[in-house]
């Protein structure tokens, strides 16, 4: 058996982001909106860099704008996933993004992706939990906004809360409210540190927002003290290897540094970001992480109890995932 082939748990997926440039378009010829500025010549997403790239997400998700086009996107979604191989997913979910911040408006959107992850379960054997996310280049108000709606909702799906965005605007500490309002409703926190804000940004989300895990944190290999305090703290990293070499972070997969992170004992998992805008998915990560650094099997394997162990899901949840791990 191919490493690529192996069932797989994803703790790293931005809900729009996932979206195929194929179910954009069709959405956007649906409402008859020129997107056509966001596509390269073979049909993709183009952008130039970070903030180009978090302008053309805005304008992909322009066309998402009501409940019964996001239960279509989460089956194009987890459908996708389930062809790579994973049975196991968390999306990063916005509030912004869903209903414009408005409860009533979120629980609809909510209840939508919630149906249609049920539906794709019962057919594909995958399994979605939710992660309300605030985004950060929307100010401190939206967030506290946005934990709220997180808070309100907050269950069996949604159980977890964490921050994406510009990592350029603010500090993680201008957050820490929402952060505090998601945790007292008893939600797991992760937030985006480490990718281009530096060690110091992952220092800052430990430090001020007391998180269990770190989207990206790659940067912390930078600094050997916080490598030594991801491991006594045992924090998780959602590691997106691909996600970081289209962006520039590192020139390759050999030059990645997931390698030394886990080798200094940091619990690292894979997962892909925004799978389409980054030309990945999930088979290739593994398959590329092989080449680069000879993991087999028994890697992958490790990989996917690290990352079930940090999961945001209830005990139940977590035993039929294993099993479904187990399968291969």
């Amino acid at each position: 058996m191919s490493v690529a082939d192996l069932p797989k748990v994803e703790l790293h997926l931005h809900h729009e982001g996932a979206a195929p440039p194929a179910f954009i378009k069709q959405l956007a010829h649906e409402k008859n909106v020129d997107l056509s500025k966001i596509f390269d010549d073979n049909g993709g997403y183009a952008f130039r860099d970070f903030v180009h790239f978090l302008s053309t997400y805005e304008d992909a998700t322009s066309v998402l704008t009501g409940p019964e086009e996001f239960a279509r996107l989460t089956t194009a979604i987890l459908e996708e996933s389930a062809k790579n191989g994973v049975v196991y997913t968390e999306s990063f979910i916005s509030p912004d993004f869903c209903g414009g911040g408005d409860l009533g408006a979120w629980c609809e959107y909510l209840a939508a992706i919630e149906e249609a992850a049920t539906a794709v379960e019962a057919k594909h054997g995958i399994t979605l939990r939710g992660v309300v996310t605030a985004v950060r280049h929307f100010g401190a108000d939206k967030s506290k906004t946005t934990a709220h709606c997180a808070a309100e909702t907050a269950g069996d799906f949604v159980t977890g809360f964490g921050m994406g965005g510009d990592e350029g605007q603010f500090t993680q500490g201008t957050f820490a409210y929402a952060f505090d309002q998601a945790k007292e409703a008893g939600l797991q926190l992760t937030t985006h540190a480490g990718e281009f804000g530096g060690p110091e940004s992952v220092w800052d989300a430990i430090k001020d927002l007391n998180v269990e895990r770190i989207g990206h944190g790659v940067r912390s290999i930078e600094d050997p003290e916080l490598v030594k305090e991801l491991v006594a703290r045992q924090i998780t990293l959602e590691v997106c290897p691909g996600s970081n070499v289209v962006l520039g972070l590192f020139p390759d997969f050999a030059s990645h540094p997931i390698q030394k992170l886990r080798d200094a004992g940091v619990k690292v998992t894979v997962s892909t970001d925004d799978p389409p805008f980054f030309h990945t998915t999930m088979r290739r990560e593994y398959e590329e992480l092989s080449k680069a650094f000879g993991w087999d099997e028994s890697d992958f394997r490790a990989l996917n109890q690290t990352a079930l162990d940090a999961a945001f899901c209830d005990a139940d949840t977590k035993a039929k995932v294993a099993k479904r791990l187990e399968q291969a």
